[in-house]
């Protein structure tokens, strides 16, 4: 069993701030065999960030804050409050737009390492260090020239 709080990932290598001005704290994460990684993250208000997770899904729940998710593939453009869930289970890219601080709990598979950051195209790079007896390796990645690297 796991027990963790907030206030003991903070100041940790597991409260991670990025350059763009969010911060993640993240409860589980790849080395603790979960087969998902969990995170809280907070967006300040104002913040506007493109994303990509070409190679992970995302569970998202909103638990405060509200803005605006915008599919870049469809368009569509969603408000965000708390309460409301959204999956990234097709890869879409997207744009987060926080009006207010913004707190959410956020689910991905395969799980973070802990050493992510954001490529030039708002993805992670494809989790190389993941063992295939994982459960949480990926799975039918689409083939490119590169292997998605």
């Amino acid at each position: 069993m796991k027990i963790v709080t907030l206030n003991e990932l903070k100041g940790t290598e597991r409260e991670v701030v990025s350059p763009a001005g969010w911060t993640s704290n993240r409860f589980l994460l790849k080395a603790d065999g979960m087969g998902f990684s969990m995170h809280e993250t907070v967006f300040p208000a104002n913040l506007e960030v493109r994303m990509w997770y070409k190679h992970h899904v995302e569970a998202v729940y909103c638990i405060a804050g509200s803005g605006l998710l915008t599919n870049l593939e469809s368009s569509e453009e969603h408000p965000i409050e708390p309460g409301t869930f959204y999956a990234l289970d097709g890869h879409e890219r997207h744009i987060l737009k926080a009006r207010t601080e913004m707190h959410f709990i956020c689910v991905f598979n395969p799980p973070v390492t802990g050493r992510e950051t954001h490529d030039d195209d708002g993805s992670y790079a494809f989790p190389d260090d993941v063992d295939e007896g994982d459960p949480a390796a990926p799975k039918n990645q689409p083939e490119t020239k590169d292997n998605g690297r």
